[in-house]
């Protein structure tokens, strides 16, 4: 897709959600990504024409934001490695 003068999309733009929930960063993952999509680092994505997003859920942001400075070294290691982000992988599984 193209308008005059270039390309109608690129990284300059990009969409934010903000979402409730990993249901619904699921939803919308799966379906920004159907069809031609690609993922991304950290939540990004582009869609099948080309634009680029961020699916993050409002949880995120108690785990990103924890007083305790080794819980929020811990969640950022673990956005890190992510590409769709699933909430429960920011905080340590509890060892048995």
């Amino acid at each position: 897709m193209s308008v005059e003068g270039g390309p109608a999309f690129n990284d300059a733009i990009s969409l934010s959600l903000s979402v409730d929930g990993q249901a619904e960063v699921d939803r919308l993952w799966d379906a920004l990504t159907s069809d031609g999509g690609t993922p991304g680092q950290c939540g990004w994505l582009k869609d099948k024409f080309g634009v680029s997003w961020q699916v993050t859920p409002i949880q995120m942001g108690a785990y990103l934001g924890n007083p305790d400075s080794a819980k929020r070294e811990y969640a950022m290691a673990a956005l890190r490695r992510m590409t769709k982000i699933v909430i429960e992988d920011f905080s340590p599984k509890e060892q048995a």
